[in-house]
């Protein structure tokens, strides 16, 4: 396995993350506790989860599978998005933190959480309660560092700015959706977190398997597909997505590589990204993504994927999260 920096922290986080949104939904507790010792089995050492992924299952199977492991693990979570049906089941306000924190902390069986993620930006919290109740849990130790998700980029440097001229502790990284088949972040993301030292953590790197090659024009949910398991991925398979993937899916195939693998290379060498973040609903699926992290792409491969990726430049997002 291979090692970065999570940003400009001492943090060492595996090049492949694993991504937890499946587990006790897709994938059972015995096959998700098996993919995680896998995972660790392998060097992986980054696991990312939320408050909200299969109801909190996610979060408490991952605290079954770290008994006794749990020092061998950079355990991420994630609180923000609607959690409840009340006024303050949501949001990044100091009452839903706190009282969040405190829940994910007792489903994964642990004092400490590595890294604890705002989901989203909240436009009607002020940033600085915010930041300031994220600073009282690290000082707290049951937070060890923080990181934004689903950031513009000008809210992450407000919050940034905030922190420095407050002397908070500041976001160390960032999720965002990065792919072959979103692009966007390039614009203004990245270019900001090169120069403040934030850690991109990519989600959605396949495109939600858009990018392995198993979809089609004609076949727009293959048998246990996430399209095949989860009808509201369909809005996201669309003709220009499928028809990114079959270019992916030739390229991979004329240098004899799995296009999922070539699509995960090509994103861990991009500029700023610490850790990508990929989910899996079986070991098999995990170790096919492994092979990503020692390769090594050419020159040529890589001006050939920037070019028929970059209309994903510009447009929407491929996926975005946020409070209404």
């Amino acid at each position: 396995m291979k090692y970065r920096y999570l940003g400009h922290t001492g943090l060492e986080v595996s090049v492949l993350g694993l991504g937890t949104n499946a587990f006790g939904k897709r994938a059972d507790q015995d096959t998700s506790i098996r993919i995680i010792h896998h995972a660790l089995d392998r060097g992986v050492n980054f696991i990312d989860t939320a408050n909200i992924y299969a109801g909190t299952e996610s979060e408490r199977i991952i605290g079954l599978a770290l008994e006794g492991r749990r020092q061998e693990a950079v355990l991420a979570t994630k609180a923000g998005l609607v959690m409840g049906q009340g006024p303050n089941g949501r949001g990044s306000s100091r009452y839903h933190l706190m009282q969040e924190l405190e829940n994910s902390l007792r489903r994964l069986r642990t004092d400490y959480v590595d890294l604890y993620q705002i989901h989203t930006f909240d436009p009607h919290t002020p940033l600085e309660e915010t930041l300031r109740t994220l600073d009282d849990m690290v000082r707290s130790g049951k937070v060890r560092y923080i990181g934004a998700s689903n950031y513009a980029a000008w809210e992450l440097m407000k919050a940034i700015g905030i922190s420095e001229a407050k002397g908070l502790n500041r976001f160390v990284s960032t999720q965002v959706s990065y792919s072959l088949a979103d692009r966007t972040p390039e614009r203004d993301l990245v270019p900001m977190c090169l120069d403040q030292g934030v850690g991109i953590i990519p989600y959605f790197p396949l495109a939600g398997g858009i990018l392995t090659g198993k979809y089609s024009l004609e076949n727009r949910a293959p048998e246990q597909s996430r399209a095949d398991t989860d009808p509201n991925f369909s809005r996201f398979v669309i003709d220009r997505n499928i028809q990114l993937g079959q270019e992916v899916g030739r390229l991979a195939a004329g240098l004899e590589l799995a296009p999922s693998s070539l699509s995960l290379a090509w994103l861990m060498g991009r500029p700023a990204v610490s850790t990508v973040i990929v989910g899996a609903t079986r070991t098999s699926q995990l170790e096919d993504n492994l092979r990503s992290v020692d390769m090594t792409l050419s020159a040529e491969t890589i001006q050939e994927l920037d070019r028929i990726s970059e209309p994903f430049r510009n447009g929407e997002p491929f996926a975005t999260y946020r409070l209404s």
